[in-house]
């Protein structure tokens, strides 16, 4: 299934100019996005924060004394996203928000905000409605400057719906965030470090 995102185009009319930036691709290994991006004249840097956070290993017993667990945030910060403070010009974090554990999500979206330049730029999706745990998990790859083709890939659940509010109050360390309203139940968000 192919979408068109204006969010995404703006993304990468962001980009396009100059050659030799450093992008983040937060979603699984895509041969399209890294030869898109790369086809910029741009550095591609991939990594599956979704895969790597349903690592059994990372799971350590929840505070209350109960046998609930929750995902060691220290751990995974340690093992995933270590770089350099403002390594990249823009991050692919797709709808990585939606469906990582609650325990990551601030984390994460803080370490990004470290690692990103000062300007550098986010896209991402959130969806609108709650589908369920039966919503199907999407992998996002590169068809062109405003299309991207989505495709099924492993059955992650979706645990959240962010509203604008909740975005913007994830965001509010960096100096903008844009919204674009999809017609398929996704918003899409572009930030500015």
């Amino acid at each position: 299934m192919r979408r068109r995102s204006t969010g995404f185009h703006e993304f990468i009319r962001a980009i396009g100019k100059p050659e030799g930036q450093v992008v983040l691709d937060l979603g699984p290994t895509s041969p399209a996005n890294l030869h898109f991006i790369t086809g910029l004249g741009h550095r591609a840097y991939n990594e599956d924060l979704l895969l790597a956070a349903s690592d059994p290993e990372l799971l350590i017993p929840a505070a209350g004394g109960d046998d609930k667990r929750t995902i060691n945030v220290n751990r995974f910060l340690a093992e995933n996203l270590d770089y350099e403070p403002e390594t990249f010009d823009a991050i692919l974090l797709w709808d990585l928000a939606d469906y990582l554990p609650e325990a990551l999500v601030k984390s994460v979206i803080d370490r990004l905000h470290r690692v990103m330049k000062p300007k550098g730029i986010l896209f991402g999706f959130f969806h609108t409605k709650d589908a369920g745990p039966e919503a199907p998990y999407y992998r996002f790859n590169i068809a062109a400057a405003d299309t991207i083709e989505l495709r099924r890939g492993p059955q992650f659940q979706l645990q959240r719906i962010f509203n604008n509010r909740h975005i913007e109050n994830l965001f509010h360390d960096y100096s903008s965030v844009k919204f674009f309203l999809g017609r398929d139940n996704m918003r899409e968000v572009l930030v500015i470090r």
